[in-house]
């Protein structure tokens, strides 16, 4: 019954609050990229703008905006980020492809249906949820990359021991409601705390900060 009444009020959520709920999503992805590459002594500043202009359902398309300034600076001007892209984007799509299977379990855990985005819509993915709420994450994924990268400026392999640091995600902290947390019970927070906004007990998703 409980489960239910979760999926129902997931599928009754207005499109003006998930336009609200996409754009503190992209606010808050673009403050952590913002953090990394000031944690790497790399160029942020044009960050804090791309920040402030997110409107609600990100209608400027903010995010590929910062995107575009956040690669050119963490990685070199030529760099092109992509799904099937050359080496390092293979080490970063490994990174990803854990942190969506955490939360992908964290969204099911909790009741919610993953096939039911706040943004992404596509009838072939069954985690369009997952792919908006991992958005704040990733780059929590991208700074574990870099400091492997940084460490093996030679590797292209995805090797062993390159998995086990990536799988150090989990128990990453993150510092989330005011408390540090390991990365995994951030995520059931963020997904638990979604939920609580389409029953309106919430207005703002709880999204983690790099500490």
């Amino acid at each position: 019954t409980e489960h239910s009444d979760r999926v129902k009020d997931q599928l009754e959520a207005s499109e003006p609050l998930k336009k609200q709920l996409w754009k503190q999503t992209i606010e808050c992805k673009i403050e952590n990229q913002k953090e990394v590459l000031l944690r790497l002594g790399n160029y942020y500043e044009p960050m804090l703008e791309y920040q402030k202009n997110v409107k609600s359902g990100d209608i400027a398309n903010m995010e590929g905006i910062a995107a575009q300034h956040y690669w050119k600076h963490l990685i070199s001007i030529d760099f092109l980020r992509q799904r099937f892209g050359d080496s390092p984007n293979p080490f970063f799509n490994f990174g990803y492809a854990v942190l969506r299977s955490i939360v992908a379990r964290a969204i099911v855990e909790t009741g919610l249906l993953p096939v039911l985005g706040i943004f992404h819509k596509n009838k072939y993915n069954p985690y369009c949820l997952a792919d908006d709420l991992m958005e704040p994450y990733r780059p929590f994924v991208d700074l574990l990359v870099m400091q492997w990268l940084n460490e093996n400026p030679e590797t292209e392999e995805l090797t062993r021991e390159f998995k086990a640091h990536i799988l150090q995600i989990a128990t990453a902290d993150v510092l989330i409601d005011g408390k540090t947390r390991p990365l995994l019970v951030g995520v059931k927070i963020t997904v638990f705390s979604l939920y609580k906004c389409y029953t309106g007990e919430k207005r703002l998703i709880s999204y983690p900060e790099l500490t």
